[in-house]
C-alpha cells in the first residue's frame, strides 16, 4: 500500500528542526511541501535538498477551503502511484487543514497516512509572550473567526494572520467584545533567530508591515470586571452570587411563587418600551425580563430540579424541532404553511390527541390574564369546529350578551353576581370578535389604558396650570380638556 508521510517543518529556522525530520528530508526523494514562504526552507534548499510547492493555487482560489481541498487532492493523486512525502510548516496536527483532509480521505482510497513529528508554533510562541497555557487558552483560526468563539478570559491565540486583509477580519471580531484601544501582541517567527513581537492597540492590528505567514496574534485574557459585563457566564455568576451564602437578603428569599408578579410587570415594561419605540428602554426591560428568567433558573438549581442550562437546551432543541423547513428537509410555501407545521408538531408533543379522560383546553395556563385565556380557549375550540363560521355570528352573540346584561340592570332584584356574569359573558363574546379581526384582545385593553393614562394626566396638567382642583370644574369642562388631549393625538 502506498502511503503519504506527513512531517513538520517546524516554527522557525534549521536550528528548531528535529534531527529524525532533518535526516528524513535528506534522503533523495521527492518532497512536496504546502508553501516555500517559511525560513527552513531557504535553508534547506542551500544544502541542495529540493521541494514542490504548492504556492501557485493560492492564486486559483478566492477561499483556502478550496485551496485545501485542491492540495489534498493532488497528494492523493501521486500517492495512487507512489509513495509521497509531504512538509508543512510547524507541526503537522496543529493547524493544518490539508491534514486533517488526508487523514479523513486517505483511507478510503487505500492510502496510508502517517504522521511524524515537527514543533508547533505554539511552544515557542508560549515563551515568546511569557504565558503558561494551564491557565487556559484557545488556538483559533483567524481565517474563520466569529464573536462566539472568542473567550475573553482566556488566552487567546489567533493564527493565520499573514496579511491586512485577514488581520482586518480578526480586529473586527475582536471588537465585538474588546475595546478599540486593548492591547494585543503580533508575534512573528517565533522561537527563531528572526523572532519579533510587538505590541499595539487592536484598532491599529491590520497596520502593522510585519504580517506573513509565520504571524499570529495573542490576545491576553480580560481582567477588569466592567469588560466582562457583556459575557453570559458573567451574569450567571452575579445571579449565583446574589443567591449565595453572602449574597442579597431579599434575592435570597425569593421563590417561583414570589417572582411571579415581577415577571408580569417586567413584561409589561418591556411592552411599553416597545410601543414607544425606544430602543433604549427596550435594552433595559429586556434584561430586566432576562433577570427573571436567571432568577427562576438559579432557584431551580439551588433546589437541584433544573440550571439555566436545561433551559437553553430546552428552547433550543424545539426551536429546531420546529422548523424542520430550516434545520430539515420539510418545504414550505409561506408564513401559513410554518402556522400550520408549527402547531402540528406542538400538538404531537404535547400529546393532545382527544383521549378519555382528557380535553383539548388542558395545559393552558389558568395564570395567563384572563383575556389571553379566553382567546386561548377560543382557538382551541375553533379547531375542532366550534366556532361561528361568520364574524356577523359572532357579532349577534355581543348584541345578545349586551341585551342580557342591560336586562339585568334594569330588573327590580339586583343581583351583583348575575350582573357580574353578563359582564364576563360579554367580554368573552368581545374577545371573539377580537380573534376575528386578529387583533389580541388583551393588547387593546393594554393600549385603552395608556390612552386613558396618557389623557387623564394631559387634564391634570390643564387643572395645574389653571390653578384650580378637579372640584373647581364641571364635567364638561373636564370632558374639554379631554377632547383637547384627543385632538393633540394623546
Amino acid at each position: 500500500m502506498n502511503e503519504i508521510t506527513i512531517i513538520g517543518l517546524g516554527a522557525g529556522d534549521l536550528d528548531q528542526l528535529p534531527l529524525g525530520i532533518y535526516k528524513k528530508l535528506k534522503q533523495p526523494q521527492r518532497c512536496f511541501v504546502r508553501t516555500v514562504d517559511h525560513p527552513v526552507i531557504e535553508e534547506l534548499k542551500r544544502e541542495g535538498i529540493n521541494f514542490t510547492a504548492f504556492d501557485d493555487i493560492y492564486e486559483k482560489h478566492d477561499q483556502f477551503e478550496a485551496v485545501y481541498e485542491e492540495i489534498a487532492a493532488t497528494l492523493l493523486h501521486e500517492a495512487s502511484n507512489r509513495s509521497v512525502l509531504y512538509a508543512v510548516p510547524g507541526h503537522p496536527m496543529v493547524a493544518e487543514k490539508t491534514v486533517q483532509l488526508l487523514l479523513e480521505k486517505g483511507p478510503t482510497l487505500g492510502i496510508s497516512i502517517k504522521v511524524e513529528g515537527g514543533q508547533s508554533f505554539l511552544d515557542p510562541l508560549f515563551q515568546a509572550v511569557r504565558i503558561d497555557p494551564i491557565e487556559g487558552f484557545q488556538l483559533l483560526d483567524g481565517t474563520d473567526l466569529t464573536p462566539n468563539d472568542l473567550h475573553i478570559t482566556q488566552h487567546m491565540i489567533i493564527g493565520q494572520v499573514y496579511d491586512a486583509f485577514s488581520a482586518s477580519n480578526v480586529k473586527l471580531t475582536l471588537m465585538e467584545k474588546l475595546p478599540d484601544d486593548y492591547e494585543v501582541f503580533i508575534v512573528t517567527a517565533a522561537g527563531s533567530s528572526q523572532e519579533k513581537v510587538t505590541k499595539c492597540a487592536l484598532f491599529e492590528l491590520d497596520r502593522q508591515l510585519e504580517l506573513s505567514n509565520l504571524t499570529s496574534v495573542y490576545v491576553p485574557p480580560v481582567t477588569e470586571e466592567a469588560l466582562q459585563y457583556r459575557e453570559f457566564s458573567m451574569l450567571r455568576q452575579i445571579i449565583a452570587q446574589l443567591r449565595g451564602p453572602d449574597g442579597c437578603p431579599w434575592d435570597k428569599k425569593q421563590t417561583h411563587e414570589s417572582l411571579k408578579k415581577y415577571l408580569i410587570e417586567e413584561a409589561y415594561e418591556l411592552i411599553d418600551s416597545i410601543d414607544d419605540e425606544d430602543d433604549e428602554g427596550m435594552v433595559g426591560e429586556l434584561g430586566d425580563v432576562l433577570l427573571q428568567v436567571m432568577l427562576h433558573s438559579q432557584i431551580g438549581e439551588d433546589e437541584g430540579m433544573f440550571t439555566i442550562d436545561d433551559v437553553i437546551e430546552g428552547i433550543t432543541a424545539k426551536m429546531i424541532r420546529r422548523h424542520p423547513h430550516v434545520f430539515g428537509d420539510v418545504e414550505v410555501h409561506g408564513e401559513e404553511d410554518v402556522m400550520v407545521n408549527w402547531q402540528k408538531i406542538k400538538a404531537d408533543e404535547k400529546g393532545s390527541k382527544a383521549q378519555v379522560g382528557h380535553s383539548i383546553l388542558d395545559g393552558i395556563e389558568k395564570s395567563l390574564p384572563n383575556l389571553l385565556r379566553a382567546e386561548e380557549y377560543q382557538k382551541r375550540a375553533a379547531k375542532v369546529g366550534f366556532d361561528w363560521d361568520e364574524v356577523s355570528e359572532a357579532w349577534k352573540k355581543v348584541k345578545e350578551e349586551v341585551q342580557e346584561l342591560e336586562d339585568e340592570l334594569v330588573t327590580a332584584n339586583f343581583d351583583i353576581k348575575r350582573i357580574q356574569s353578563e359582564l364576563g359573558d360579554l367580554f368573552f363574546a368581545l374577545v371573539n370578535i377580537s380573534r376575528y379581526y386578529d387583533i389580541q384582545a388583551e393588547e387593546a385593553v393594554y393600549n385603552a389604558n395608556r390612552k386613558f393614562h396618557q389623557r387623564f394626566t394631559y387634564i391634570e396638567q390643564c387643572i395645574l396650570k389653571a390653578g384650580k382642583k378637579f372640584e373647581d370644574h364641571t364635567l364638561e369642562e373636564l370632558d374639554a380638556y379631554w377632547d383637547e388631549a384627543k385632538g393633540k393625538g394623546l
